[in-house]
Parts: structure tokens; sequence; C-alpha cells
């Protein structure tokens, strides 16, 4: 059971860490958007993922419980990242920020 919480803890680290570098080397704003609303959103998965299964370790109603309030707050966050991104996007837009086009001519 250990060995598949670090594989959790690891794989919503991996996806915090591709998110970051996403933001980072991405052109532009709109563009930043997408690692930030999609990466954070599975790494936070792997994590509540490992730690809910940690918190199971010793079993009882109570870390039952608290487990299925930790899915809950990844349910919730699945459901609020999409939305607060497409809000993000619309202010975006309504502001005139227009999206990073290629120079032509450029390498």
């Amino acid at each position: 059971m250990n060995i598949l919480v670090i594989l959790f803890l690891l794989l919503g680290f991996l996806f915090f860490l591709g998110g970051a570098i996403g933001i980072l080397r991405m052109p532009d704003f709109y563009s930043r958007l997408h690692p930030a609303g999609k990466l954070d959103t599975l790494g936070i998965f792997g994590m509540v993922a490992g730690l809910a299964l940690y918190n199971l370790h010793h079993f009882s109603f109570g870390a039952l419980l608290l487990s299925i309030k930790m899915f809950m707050i990844v349910f919730f966050v699945f459901l609020s990242s999409p939305t607060a991104t497409h809000s993000i996007v619309d202010a975006g837009m309504r502001a005139g920020l227009r999206p990073w086009t290629k120079k032509k001519g450029k390498k």
C-alpha cells in the first residue's frame, strides 16, 4: 500500500512540475492557462489520492470519512477549474488581450 501511495504522490508531483514548466515555457497568456488548468487539476488528484490512501492505513470510520471528504474536494476542483479557466480567458478577451501569433519571416 505504501508503494501505491508513493506512486500517486510522485504522479501528482510530476503533473505539478509539468504545469509549472508549461506556464514558464508557453508564449502568451492564453497558452499558459492550458497547463495551469489541466496539469494542476491532475496534480491535485494524484496528491490527494495518495494522501487519502495513506490516511486509510489505519482503517477506521473517521479515516474513511476524511478520505471521502478529500475526494469531494478533488471533485469540486474538477468542476471549478475549467469554469475558472474559462472566466479568465473571457476576462482577457474582454480586456482586449490578443492571442500570440508567430511572426512571419523569423525563426
